[in-house]
């Protein structure tokens, strides 16, 4: 099995408790948000049902094209390789763009000059194809 990435899209395949006492149940869908280890756990964000906030500040179900509403956080959890199935990578679920602005977010700032020095180097590589 391959190891899931950050942000990659997951869903539970057994019930989690989860550290407010509630539980997830097995189909709860999440957001990978930390990678330990290699892939040996993952920070997950899990995810309820479609809500929006009252103005009093409670939330109450919603449909998912209502404006305002979100997916309710039912909590971030550490969850293990075995509890969880790969729904959609991040390469799938984000475009090019947003997938390399949340991977140099999580590099270096030494990792981030290397990865503009090529960039750079590249912008050179293209501008003298265009002359020739």
């Amino acid at each position: 099995m391959s190891k899931c990435q950050l942000f990659d899209a997951i869903n539970l395949t057994e019930a989690i408790i989860l550290t407010d006492g509630g539980v997830a149940p097995p189909g709860t869908s999440g957001i990978i948000v930390e990678v330990f280890q290699g892939g040996e756990a993952y920070l997950v964000e899990l995810f309820g049902g479609w809500v929006k906030a009252e103005i009093a500040g409670d939330f109450v179900l919603a449909n998912q094209d209502e404006p305002e509403a979100f997916m309710e956080t039912l909590g971030v959890e550490t969850i293990y390789p075995h509890q969880l199935q790969l729904t959609k990578s991040a390469r799938e679920a984000m475009g090019v763009r947003e997938h390399l602005t949340a991977v140099l977010d999580s590099l270096s700032d030494e990792l981030v000059a290397e990865v503009r020095d090529f960039a750079e180097f590249l912008q050179q590589k293209e501008k003298q194809k265009q002359l020739s």
